[in-house]
């Protein structure tokens, strides 16, 4: 461990503590109800940046792997009974397969006709689903949630803590990448394909690779989700508001930093939260698109590149 990631992980033993300090001490069941769906959006939008992000390939994909592992969990607990760490492990793998699979289809494919071709993917895997009746089909399933695990309070306690974990997992990944070979290699396509290809970057191997994580943090952040609502149907899981949700979040937290997507997962992931309780629902759609317009326009680089900025204005002056 170098003497840049101890404050980091520091940082992240700190939060998980905190995070099981609230389990113990916090008996209303809503904060928890809610934070893992912020805990959720944020491991959701750190996965699409490394494809989306770093290589600059747009995903609209990202509800079919969240579907594909709420019903990789749905399938196990309804076939074997299997634990919640069996079925986010066999979610991820199944989301690494998946990825890899994609990748191998799609990403000879630039621009808009890759992002077609995941929003293609969305619908086929919903109709494949929705057409299988072991796991409840059109109509979907209701699961009942086995007893919880010691220090826990509640079963929504337990998935807090898991995702809080998952979030952790999926922050350090797309740090280390980030400062890798591999991530240079991906900021390198993502520049320019062509030169990057000439300059000898195995361009395609690194495409796949980002594939293959992306989309095991997706499907393992899914997992839980069947056992969060206690239910599961193909239009909830397949839902293209994650697509979009998550994108959104990338680009206003600022794609060119690990930090970007967190920062925009918890502003608009809370704020979404937040009207839910004081308003409705329904007005979620409303606000996230003002808020990707606004950012677009006036802040194209996301809160990471305001943050930038002001460093920038700040030295400027004190030079």
């Amino acid at each position: 461990m170098n003497s840049n990631s101890l404050p980091f992980w520091i940082g992240a033993a700190l939060f998980l503590v905190a995070a099981a300090l609230m389990t113990q001490l916090i008996r209303n069941e809503y904060p928890f109800f809610a934070a893992y769906g912020i805990l959720q959006f944020v491991v959701l939008a750190v996965a699409w940046s490394i494809l989306g992000g770093y290589a600059g390939y747009v995903n609209f994909g990202t509800s079919a792997f969240f579907g594909v592992g709420v019903y990789t969990a749905v399938f196990l607990f309804k076939a074997m009974a299997a634990p919640l760490a069996v079925q986010i492990a066999a979610a991820a793998t199944v989301g690494a397969f998946l990825g890899l699979a994609v990748g191998l289809l799609t990403l000879r494919m630039q621009g808009i006709f890759f992002s077609i071709a995941t929003i293609a993917l969305t619908i086929i895997i919903e109709t494949s689903v929705t057409n299988w009746r072991f796991v409840g089909g059109a109509a979907g399933i209701q699961l009942q949630r086995p007893p919880v695990m010691t220090p826990f309070g509640s079963y929504v306690q337990m998935l807090f803590f898991v995702q809080a974990l998952l979030v952790v997992l999926a922050i350090a990944i797309a740090r280390y990448i980030q400062g890798s070979w591999i991530g240079r290699g991906l900021q390198a396509l993502k520049d320019d394909e062509l030169a990057a290809e000439c300059a000898g970057v195995p361009t395609l191997r690194l495409k796949l690779l980002a594939c293959v994580i992306s989309g095991a943090l997706m499907c393992a952040a899914g997992a839980p989700a069947a056992m969060y609502l206690q239910y599961a149907d193909p239009s909830s899981a397949f839902n293209l508001n994650y697509s979009v949700s998550v994108l959104a979040m990338s680009l206003i937290g600022g794609t060119a930093h690990w930090t970007g997507p967190v920062l925009g997962a918890i502003l608009l992931g809370g704020t979404q939260q937040l009207l839910t309780v004081t308003i409705s629902s329904e007005v979620n759609v409303l606000v996230l698109g003002v808020l990707l317009v606004l950012f677009v326009v006036a802040a194209p680089e996301g809160l990471i590149g305001l943050i930038r900025r002001g460093r920038r204005i700040r030295a400027g002056d004190e030079a």
